[in-house]
């Protein structure tokens, strides 16, 4: 029986992580946060003061690394080394390891052959900066999900405010851009949108509608298959 895999990709804070989770509810795939996947890397090169810099210690570093994603009660849960580091991911600090970290092909070697994995024994729905390029070159159906840097900067302020997180969203939106320089210009794996993905741009659209497209886009090439 055929194994459907659908690609996001797209830049920080374009949502990709939200919509994904949804899509896969709503088709009942498995949902793989690569993002996720990428924190918990840098989470442990940060706990080992390894400078990201420092592609050799990076390496060395990768072979001592284990990353699972496991579900409980329904809910992903990203397990480094045994330990579930999944409330400990998602701090901006982390965030912008992430990026420096991933640069380095050593660590997307590593990351790309268990994803591979994952997607040819189920179907799945992966949201990252490589998917539809490197991760999934084949996948069902691929998009670029994007927004405006200033929309997006805007819907990070507001998530950090409503934790009563202090945050300027000026500063959000330099550090967005600095971000997608950093995704968009590395040496290995850069984010670019796939030759045959679909480009879907959120700036004026609502959660639901995004969802709402990338299903239909969906069930416009497989519905007699699968839905």
């Amino acid at each position: 029986m055929k194994n459907y895999n659908i690609a996001i990709d797209g830049p920080a804070g374009a949502g990709k992580s939200t919509i994904a989770k949804n899509i896969a509810q709503k088709l009942q795939f498995i949902y793989v946060d690569t993002g996720a996947m990428y924190r918990a890397m840098a989470l442990f090169m940060l706990r080992q003061a390894i400078v990201t810099e420092d592609a050799g210690a990076v390496s060395r570093a990768c072979n001592s690394v284990n990353i699972i994603i496991e579900y409980i009660g329904g809910e992903q849960q990203v397990i480094l080394n045994g330990e579930n580091v999944t409330a400990l991911i998602r701090t901006e600090q982390i965030g912008k390891l992430a990026s420096a970290v991933a640069k380095h092909n050593a660590v997307r070697t590593k990351m790309v052959e268990l994803q591979k994995n994952i997607a040819a024994s189920s179907n799945v729905i992966m949201d990252g900066r490589d998917i539809g390029t490197i991760v999934l070159p084949d996948a069902d159906l691929k998009v670029y999900l994007t927004a405006s840097t200033k929309e997006r900067a805007l819907r990070r302020f507001k998530e950090l405010d409503g934790k009563g997180i202090f945050c300027n969203v000026k500063e959000i939106e330099q550090d967005i851009i600095n971000r997608d320089r950093q995704d968009m210009t590395r040496e290995t794996s850069p984010l670019k949108q796939a030759e045959d993905a679909v480009l879907v741009d959120s700036s004026n659209m609502t959660i639901d509608e995004v969802i709402d497209k990338i299903i239909s886009l969906f069930k416009e090439k497989y519905n007699g298959d699968l839905l």
